[in-house]
């Protein structure tokens, strides 16, 4: 078949966009998994053995350690109810090919949305202008390594109509009003996209995959005393539409209201050091930021990062266990490989207390000596991978949420969290509390909103000082992660956990 052009494609995407609001507007997931086992984008664009393995030699025609190719074609579709109605529904399109030569740590990038041999090829010409070396050859055959599937899809958004997901987003949208009279306005938006990619490497590995992620997530306003607050809450990950049930419209709804109901009782409690109890689930994206971007192995390699120094040593207590996992079913972080085509795996960062490894792509895990833990990620095929996570987490332990809550004489219970910023270098951190309580004399009291709890992540590390057995994972699919511009899916979690003291920017 020959190569499509951008043109070409997006004409006859366009026309296919625009029927399906009408019709179904994704492809089938389980015939797009046949799709993919048949050769995707050898069916659809005619890249085959022979094109990728020019390509390659392109790019290593000057040297060079290795070289990739990653192929993409993303379909994004969403509908957005306010009003009880449907005011927007949108597709977008993304196609090409980034082609990436390396040569110790150092990248050559090109990249081209047209797929035809001549703008690949200008595109791997362009990566190899990162050396001028001799010639490296590349392996004559391709394989495909064994990896799992850990997207539960069994049927999709297309075998539906649109006017199939109509009845999810109003049955928010009545539910919402139906439990507080002061609910003003709601809005809805319903996501989901597919991603088809394709990775070849020098090496000879070359490997598909169809990787869905949606997401259902709703705002609520209201207005109380002449007083507007705004929550939102949403649920989604790699799911397919059977996911979304009844039980997720009164999941959504209730949340929602109930977090816009706390909003009105809401005040600024008193600032200072304080003990601070994070409770389960959300509140691992402080996890995330403030402690695992320290852990991703480009940081350590280049020296930015407190914890390049720190393998092996006692970094928590010994009952914090942090781990970064790839394989759970479902989860918006989860993947089959990585964008280098390194197989997903699940990947101890902290075990009992003591720094053990780093999170690593193809690059660091060569200067490190290790082996790749399957964390090179990437936005799209217009970005080269880096090291990136995708599920993190810390593992639950002895005590219980109640034991810790008692604990604390005077402090905060936070709940949820948002607008955070970290400084990857020194580990301090600032997140914006959007919900939670104050803690007197081991009770919760009076809900909290509107402040900042700052301090230094190495340091929280070191200064949690319970951790209880329940334990839950972020369930989003709208939550992304960004570092370097590029935006990447992930996930996170937490059990409820104390941490003996932090900076709360409250009322003074």
């Amino acid at each position: 078949m020959e190569p499509l052009s951008r043109r070409k494609f997006i004409s006859r995407s366009a026309a296919a966009t625009g029927a399906a609001l009408l019709s179904p507007y994704l492809s089938s997931c389980s015939q797009m998994q046949t799709d993919m086992k048949a050769g995707y984008f050898l069916n659809e664009f005619g890249i085959d053995d022979a094109i990728c393995r020019r390509l390659l030699e392109t790019a290593l025609s000057r040297g060079g350690d290795f070289a990739d190719l990653f192929f993409e074609h993303t379909l994004t579709n969403t509908l957005i109810l306010e009003d009880g109605k449907v005011n927007k529904s949108y597709g977008e399109i993304k196609l090409g090919v980034g082609i990436r030569t390396v040569k110790d740590d150092q990248v050559g990038y090109g990249y081209t949305q047209i797929l035809t041999i001549e703008s690949m090829q200008n595109a791997a010409s362009t990566a190899s202008t990162l050396v001028n070396l001799a010639k490296t050859p590349i392996t004559k055959n391709f394989s495909q390594p064994e990896t799992g599937n850990y997207y539960p899809v069994g049927s999709d958004f297309s075998e539906f109509p649109v006017s199939s997901k109509l009845p999810l987003m109003q049955g928010i949208n009545e539910k919402c009003f139906s439990l507080s009279d002061m609910v003003a306005k709601v809005s809805v938006i319903f996501q989901d996209q597919v991603k088809k990619i394709m990775v070849v490497t020098s090496d000879g590995i070359k490997t598909e995959d169809l990787m869905p992620i949606n997401f259902l997530y709703a705002t609520a306003t209201g207005q109380k005393n002449g007083k507007m607050e705004s929550a939102g809450w949403e649920l989604g990950g790699r799911r397919d539409l059977a996911y979304y049930d009844q039980d997720v419209i009164e999941r959504i709804s209730n949340e929602v209201v109930d977090r816009l109901n706390i909003k009105f009782e809401s005040i600024q409690p008193p600032a200072g050091e304080m003990p601070v109890v994070l409770g389960t689930g959300i509140t691992g994206v402080l996890l995330h930021e403030a402690i695992g971007h320290g852990m991703e192995a480009d940081f350590n390699r280049k020296n930015t990062s407190i914890y390049s120094t720190m393998i092996g040593k006692k970094v928590a207590e010994p009952f914090v266990t942090i781990i970064d996992d790839g394989t759970i079913p479902g989860l918006s972080g989860s993947i089959n490989f990585d964008d280098e085509g390194v197989p997903s795996q699940k990947t101890f960062l902290v075990e009992n207390g003591i720094l053990t490894g780093y999170l690593h792509d193809k690059i660091s895990s060569k200067y490190y000596d290790v082996k790749p833990t399957g964390n090179g990620r990437r936005e799209s095929y217009e970005h080269f991978p880096t090291p990136r996570m995708r599920n993190t987490y810390m593992e639950p332990g002895d005590a219980t949420s109640e034991d810790i809550i008692k604990s604390v004489k005077k402090g905060i219970y936070v709940k949820d969290v948002s607008n955070g910023e970290v400084y990857i270098g020194q580990g301090d951190f600032s997140f914006f509390v959007t919900q939670g309580y104050q803690i007197e004399d081991g009770k919760l009291t009076s809900p909290i909103k509107d402040i900042n709890i700052m301090g230094n992540g190495p340091k929280m590390l070191e200064n949690i000082t319970m951790v209880s057995d329940d334990f839950t994972l972020y369930q989003g699919g709208a939550g992304f992660c960004g570092k370097e511009n590029q935006q990447v899916k992930v996930s996170f979690g937490l059990p409820t956990c104390l941490v003996k003291s932090l900076t709360v920017g409250g009322s003074a």
